[in-house]
């Protein structure tokens, strides 16, 4: 009789192909799948599945787990939520290469851009590799989640070309050098490149990627099409619609000219365009000329939290605050109750556009003062017009009296609209994805978009069939982003799977917690009806905590 290390018996199991659920057992065995069916095998453990579904465990393709891998290879709290693989390395930015001496950059990049601070890095990540293979071999010894890993097209730039990469357009030498670089990352394992068309540096300047022109992005894109995979991932220009459109069709061409699919991240419901028609016809478009170009949507509102105690990417447009909350904590108090400085602070928040327009939709969340608890749940706008104060005024006021611990709350203005949202999930050329998560920690907590998706656009709602949902976040995007030896329940494919109790699933609130290197704070979500999370085989999470189990790879 054939003997496995695992069976997994009377599921309900959703395969990842979009085929309809079936009743049966899965045997694994060397941390793969065995078989499927009705087994009569004999295993060294067995679990009961009975009325529980089992599916393929969860790809999350936009996270920022490059430094959090460093201490907390399980990249909680990812598991808690089926996610068995991350892709890390988006939106130009990675953790290689870099030079010795050369880091500080791209600690300063990710503490503006992924809002993840020096401190933390200090602590806990010790840059004491330069190549993008020797960082993919220290994260390796404990990971117990998966990771495909992008190579950052800003860190690649500043390697090759240090403050030049900030500049000017690259020579062909430096463009040698860096497809040279990429090939190396590729054989070393890395999944794709990825770049950007909007960031901004600590001081305000544009990313590396966007001074690349043309002819350097389609070069880096052929010669990670050497290793036969790979994907190109990019932000686009998001503040201006136009721009967004051209970012798309330059992707098309790169998609094209390299025979390599290309995603852009997010794509997101808002008032005016519930269902981004313009983004979507664009993509469209592109797949018609046979150019592969996918967008990114979230299933959840893209809310968000404010503290002048932390970061906020609110602030980021307007200098004069974004100044202040540069400095350390006890030096933007002073600046804040400076008179002078406080005029010109609530000047320049009138005049406030872009994502800092959202400013006066802000509520009160937690506070911490007894003065301050009568404006809890109130939006900014209603506390200034009933008060007769600017905007800005009720933002300095409330938070000074909370030693600037005032939690400001952006709720259901972003993917709000759930029907629309919907639309934008089911879209063939949109993947499911950009979650953010291990970014923007201390603003908004990207982990429990597989949950929210199950929860509520699966069982609550009906809007998705639970094959087709499963699918999306499994099969589809492994198929995609050339992930194909995982995402499915198939013989011979990775066992990476899930099992969850559909009626108990839930998606918890998020909670502010401090629990990071350098006595950083994070939000958090748990989550409620997963049984087992199962990566290559083995039991990291079983609905009660982790196991001693770390069997993840970088794939």
């Amino acid at each position: 009789m054939t003997q496995a290390d695992l069976v997994i018996r009377n599921a309900r199991i959703v395969d990842g192909t979009g085929s309809s659920e079936l009743q049966g057992d899965v045997a694994i065995r060397d941390g793969k799948i065995l078989s499927l069916g009705k087994i009569d095998v004999e295993a060294s453990e067995e679990l009961d599945a009975a009325g529980k579904v089992l599916a393929p465990g969860f790809i999350d393709i936009h996270t920022h787990f490059d430094p959090q891998l460093c201490w907390d290879g399980l990249a909680t709290p990812s598991l808690e939520h089926g996610v068995t693989t991350v892709v890390i390395g988006n939106c130009s930015l990675s953790l290689a290469p870099v030079r010795e001496g050369g880091s500080d950059k791209i600690v300063s990049m990710f503490g503006v851009i992924e809002d993840i601070k020096k401190r933390t890095f200090d602590e806990a990540v010790p840059f004491s590799w330069e190549t993008f293979e020797e960082y993919l071999d220290f994260i390796r010894p404990t990971l117990g989640i998966n990771v495909a890993a992008l190579i950052g097209h800003s860190a690649l730039r500043y390697y090759v070309m240090g403050a030049a990469s900030q500049e000017r357009a690259a020579t062909q030498d430096e463009i040698d050098e860096m497809c040279q670089l990429v090939e190396e990352a590729m054989a070393a394992g890395a999944a794709g490149i990825s770049s950007s068309y909007v960031d901004m540096d600590e001081n305000m300047h544009p990313v590396p990627s966007r001074f690349a022109e043309y002819e350097e992005k389609e070069a880096l894109a052929k010669a990670m099409a050497k290793s036969g995979r790979g994907v190109w991932q990019v932000v686009p220009y998001f503040p201006d619609p136009k721009q967004q459109l051209e970012n798309i069709e330059e992707l098309g061409d790169i998609s094209v000219a390299a025979g390599v699919p290309c995603s852009i991240q997010p794509v997101l419901s808002s008032p005016t365009s519930p269902v981004a028609e313009e983004i979507t016809q664009a993509l469209e478009a592109q797949h018609q000329r046979g150019g592969r170009v996918y967008g990114q949507v979230m299933p959840r509102c893209f809310d968000m939290n404010m503290r002048l105690a932390e970061t906020s990417m609110l602030l980021f447009a307007l200098p004069t605050w974004k100044g202040i909350m540069d400095l350390a904590r006890h030096e933007r108090r002073a600046k804040f109750e400076d008179p002078a400085t406080r005029e010109i602070l609530v000047k320049e928040m009138k005049e406030a556009q872009g994502i800092s327009g959202a400013l006066p939709f802000l509520l009160v969340g937690s506070v911490e003062s007894e003065e301050n608890k009568q404006y809890q749940g109130r939006s900014l706008m209603e506390i200034a017009q009933a008060e007769g104060k600017e905007l800005g005024e009720v933002i300095l006021d409330l938070s000074l009296r909370d030693d600037l611990n005032t939690e400001f709350k952006l709720q259901n203005v972003l993917n709000a609209d759930k029907a629309s949202v919907a639309q934008l999930i089911e879209h063939p050329l949109l993947h499911f994805g950009a979650s953010d998560a291990g970014a923007h920690i201390t603003q908004f907590c990207g982990t429990g978009d597989t949950t929210h998706m199950l929860e509520h656009f699966v069982r609550d709602t009906g809007r998705l069939t639970l094959e087709r949902a499963i699918h999306r976040m499994t099969g589809e995007v492994a198929n995609d982003w050339g992930l194909g030896d995982r995402g499915t329940i198939e013989p011979g494919k990775a066992a990476d799977l899930v099992l969850f109790d559909l009626d108990e699933l839930k998606c918890g609130a998020e909670e502010f917690v401090d629990d990071f290197p350098g006595e950083a704070n994070r939000y958090v979500r748990r989550s409620e009806g997963y049984k087992a999370v199962i990566v290559n085989g083995e039991i990291v999470y079983d609905g009660l905590g982790y196991t001693e189990q770390r069997p993840g790879q970088v794939v």
